[in-house]
């Protein structure tokens, strides 16, 4: 399949805006998807995609051996960027989010940053939290992936100097809403220095970090 006949690759954003063209799998066939990965990764040497559906993924590493995928997310990568040295936490509340936070994780890698994560230390339990903290606060900005009620954020945003990016995710019983109640809490936080992306988003936050530790001084 001609890429072409599917989507206007955009080759030159990296340069523009200093986040690659990234493809947004999902709702795409496995030969357009497998054509645009080919493409961007012809023209660039680097390609990302995120949100492959579940049944084309086996299909798409095949395709491209030299590939790394994510399996929980559904991330893809073809290619390395410069590293940057920069070390951006992800800090994921419950294991029901890490798949939203293994997407942050795995573009933040494919960015050319240092992931470091911090799994299960949600305000259920939060002492779990300060056992990682040093960690964290060693780091120049701070994904923050919590469903249910979404308090985490504003928890991390009140012991971090660093900037804090809360992604709501759609994990959650019926008054959670598929992730609404998250957002709006993480939205009303009365923590200052956080900025909140949409729910799921994890890839989204990791745009946004990147953007962060990368901006001229």
């Amino acid at each position: 399949m001609d890429s072409s006949a599917v989507a206007r690759l955009d080759h030159e954003r990296r340069d523009r805006t200093g986040v690659p063209e990234v493809i947004f799998a999902a709702g795409k066939t496995l030969e357009q998807n497998v054509a645009l990965i080919g493409a961007l990764h012809a023209r660039t040497g680097f390609a990302l995609a995120t949100r492959i559906p579940a049944e084309q993924r086996e299909a798409i590493a095949a395709a491209y051996p030299d590939a790394v995928l994510e399996p929980l997310s559904g991330a893809l990568r073809r290619g390395e960027l410069p590293r940057t040295g920069a070390r951006v936490a992800v800090v994921c509340a419950g294991t029901s989010d890490i798949p939203v936070a293994e997407e942050a994780a795995f573009a933040l890698d494919a960015l050319g940053h240092e992931a470091v994560r911090a799994t299960d230390v949600g305000v259920a339990g939060i002492h779990r939290l300060f056992d990682v903290l040093g960690d964290i606060l060693a780091c120049r900005a701070v994904i923050v992936v919590a469903g249910m009620e979404g308090a985490l954020p504003s928890v991390v945003a009140g012991l971090v100097r660093a900037p804090v990016i809360a992604v709501p995710t759609s994990v959650g019983y019926g008054a959670a809403f598929e992730g609404m109640a998250a957002l709006l809490g993480m939205l009303t936080s009365c923590a200052p220095g956080i900025g909140v992306v949409n729910i799921d988003n994890g890839f989204g936050a990791a745009a946004l970090a990147h953007k962060i530790v990368c901006a001229p001084s």
